[in-house]
């Protein structure tokens, strides 16, 4: 946590190096054989790189995340099997993958505008976790005795990772909206960081759809049947279909824009609402809380 939290301070000094940065003075031209001045001509601010603060962010995220799965192995082998049996568990390794989907990231796409937004989630998420989730390390329910708590768990971490990373990005599209200006100038346009949020959104939607169906097979290996209608299937299921919608909406219905970006952070929130609300305070046989 110490570690992120450093590299949060580092993404935000860049931040407000880059916001302090001014634009390019326009430059007055006179048309040439006439009387008259022509208007300053319009120049396009140009945009600050990622700076040093922005690299030693990355170094010092990307240590974050290898001590982070350092302290998760430990954590499983401590434990004895996979580290993801509780809620304790379950956001150790959560925060892991998200990390991990950012710093990948780097492979396909430099997205280290949303550094701030990763580090400041991570740092946010483990210190919640530590403080009121943590539990000593216990043995499997018999219900979680299965392989498929490895398939099917580890799934919908790697689609949590890239529901964050598709909603970070459209926070910033809402905010660029409506300003661009300071920071905001250095970062793709409106447009550009909405189609980063879909591609995104449909890489967490394919594993999403993929724990669903896992989740059945698994039920009906432990309970004797693929649907039950327990809270936790229930909203799986709403999770599937919000972000079934936003998609379909996107690509059919032409919902671009503001419109776009609300229903893929409505689905984030629901993410967050499932693994927070719905582990804490509702019953049924997918309560593995460990509180």
């Amino acid at each position: 946590m110490a570690v992120y939290t450093l590299a949060f301070i580092a993404y935000a000094v860049d931040v407000a190096r880059r916001s302090a940065a001014k634009p390019a003075a326009a430059e007055a031209r006179v048309l040439v054989g006439a009387g008259a001045p022509v208007e300053p001509a319009v120049v396009a601010p140009v945009a600050a790189k990622p700076g040093r603060g922005a690299r030693i962010g990355y170094v010092l995220t990307v240590l974050a995340w290898v001590l982070h799965v350092g302290g998760d192995v430990l954590r499983g082998l401590s434990a004895g099997r996979v580290p993801w049996a509780n809620m304790y568990e379950f956001a150790l390794t959560g925060v892991a993958v998200i990390v991990g989907v950012f710093v990948l990231s780097r492979l396909w796409r430099d997205l280290n505008f949303l550094g701030v937004f990763i580090t400041g989630l991570a740092t946010v998420f483990l210190g919640v976790a530590t403080v009121n989730f943590y539990v000593a390390p216990t043995p499997l329910p018999p219900a979680l005795q299965s392989y498929w708590l490895v398939i099917h768990v580890f799934v919908a971490t790697l689609a949590t990772g890239f529901f964050a990373l598709g909603s970070g990005l459209s926070i910033l599209q809402l905010i660029k909206e409506r300003r661009d200006s300071g920071f905001l100038r250095s970062l793709p346009s409106a447009v550009q960081l909405e189609d980063l949020a879909y591609r995104v959104g449909v890489i967490g939607f394919i594993f999403w759809t993929f724990t669903l169906i896992a989740g059945a097979v698994w039920a009906e290996h432990a309970w004797g049947r693929y649907w039950g209608w327990d809270t936790k299937e229930v909203w799986t299921f709403v999770i599937w279909v919000i972000y079934a919608g936003y998609i379909h909406a996107r690509a059919t219905r032409g919902w671009r824009g503001s419109r776009s970006a609300w229903l893929q952070l409505v689905g984030f929130a629901a993410v967050l609402f499932n693994f927070t609300v719905v582990n804490l305070f509702f019953k049924g046989l997918h309560a593995y809380s460990g509180l």
